[in-house]
């Protein structure tokens, strides 16, 4: 392992492969959902849990992850006291929604593509605060421009309207969202923005200031492949405006054991020095696995060897291979995911694998497709499901995902057996 790790900006992406902890048996092309895991985090968890297992030495600052958080904040272009390590993207966006100061009337403009973990956070402060959310449905296929997105979400913005909700990549189609076309948009309005990132780390080299965003959640078990139970929440602490020209959003650090007990935490800055450390009172919970903390930073760590302007550029040179193949194959009619416009395009790709264009509403047959993919085949994707502008009905799509173990060849293989397997069922 350390021969093949010495100077990985310059070892071969078959080198590379071999750092992953991969049953050679699977085509794994579902990163979406879960990445693979590097030998040297399976170490770091496993090290870090003996180390700190019955350990009599005092739990909680470590648990802040202060080193960890430096590391990794500087490696999405931001400052440790904008960095939390979360629990997952889900925990992150929970904590982020709830902790805005919304009131009965405020407005959230969100899409119907998102996660269900934020449909269902939204819903609830609707139940309980009486905001109003008003859900656009992001358009679909093969030309989608970014101008549509954008002047979709302009369209829905009113008088009331406080926030902004959207995935910078969206988990159903794998829409990258034009974001900071996105975040720009709520500059000119005033408006706070809550990005679901989740399949933004480890994918895309980031830098998270300069999107303009206030908030970012990101999964580190997807693209960053860290351990499952694992995040990162950026939370905007200081004002760049040639980034972000507003003022700091009230935001309230909900599940805080450092939130002072008495009196209030020090005021918000208005300028680029840090006042206030948001990061330590949102990262300070109680006790916290160290032994996860430490692996995620180890992934991030490996992410910076590698390379991440290296890495970005090889998933989606994968992605385009794979996306003319599933063109070849299935047809650009086919495909929900954008491919006209380079700036939508990522690493996620969604299509309708059968001959009728009614079975995009069978969810029995879809799902059966998925599954004997995987079991037949072991070839590892997933179906989404989602709602197309104009369509009575919830349409269903196969997913395939390209990241850096992959290689042309399997991905061609998957295709062609996909191509047959989908004859097969229509």
């Amino acid at each position: 392992m350390d021969v093949i790790e010495a100077g990985l900006r310059g070892q071969s992406w078959e080198k590379v492969r071999t750092l992953f902890a991969l049953d050679p048996d699977t085509v794994h092309l579902n990163t979406g959902t879960m990445g693979a895991l590097p030998h040297r985090v399976l170490e770091v968890v496993d090290q870090a849990t003996r180390q700190w297992s019955g350990s009599l030495v005092d739990i909680y600052p470590p648990g802040l992850y202060p080193e960890h958080r430096a590391a990794i904040a500087k490696a999405y272009g931001v400052d440790q006291d904008e960095m939390v390590i979360s629990h997952n993207a889900t925990e992150g966006m929970a904590r982020v929604i709830h902790g805005l100061d919304l009131r009965a009337g405020d407005e959230v403009v969100t899409t119907s593509h998102e996660c269900y973990s934020v449909l269902s956070n939204l819903n609830l402060l609707r139940h309980r605060h009486g905001i109003v959310v008003n859900t656009i449905t992001l358009p679909t296929g093969y030309d989608v421009r970014a101008e549509d997105i954008v002047e979709s979400f302009a369209a829905a913005i009113t008088p009331r309207t406080k926030v902004l909700a959207f995935a910078g990549i969206t988990l159903f189609t794998g829409t990258m969202l034009p974001i900071r076309a996105l975040c720009e948009l709520a500059h000119r309005h005033g408006l706070t923005t809550v990005i679901d990132g989740a399949l933004m780390a480890g994918m895309l080299d980031c830098d998270f200031r300069a999107t303009g965003a206030d908030f970012i959640s990101c999964s580190g078990s997807k693209f960053q492949c860290g351990p499952l139970g694992t995040g990162l929440l950026y939370i905007r602490n200081k004002v760049h405006p040639e980034h972000n020209p507003l003022p700091l959003p009230e935001f309230w650090p909900i599940i805080s054991t450092w939130y002072p007990m008495q009196g209030t935490p020090p005021p918000r800055t208005t300028t680029s020095v840090e006042s206030c450390n948001i990061g330590d009172f949102v990262q300070s919970a109680g006790s916290a696995s160290i032994a996860r903390g430490a692996a995620l930073a180890a992934a991030c760590e490996l992410w910076d060897e590698i390379g991440r302007d290296r890495i970005e550029r090889r998933i989606f040179e994968l992605a385009e291979h794979a996306r003319s193949r599933v063109a070849e194959r299935f047809g650009t009619a086919a495909m929900y995911s954008p491919g006209d416009d380079p700036r939508l395009r990522s690493p996620l790709i969604a299509f309708h694998p059968f001959r009728d264009r009614a079975d995009a509403w069978n969810v029995k047959k879809v799902a059966a497709f998925v599954s004997r993919l995987e079991t037949e085949h072991r070839i590892w994707v997933r179906w989404t499901e989602f709602d197309v502008p104009g369509s009575p009905h919830q349409h269903y799509a196969a997913r395939l995902c390209t990241h850096i173990f992959n290689d042309h060849d399997e991905i061609d293989r998957a295709v062609e057996v996909m191509g047959k397997l989908a004859e097969q069922l229509s």
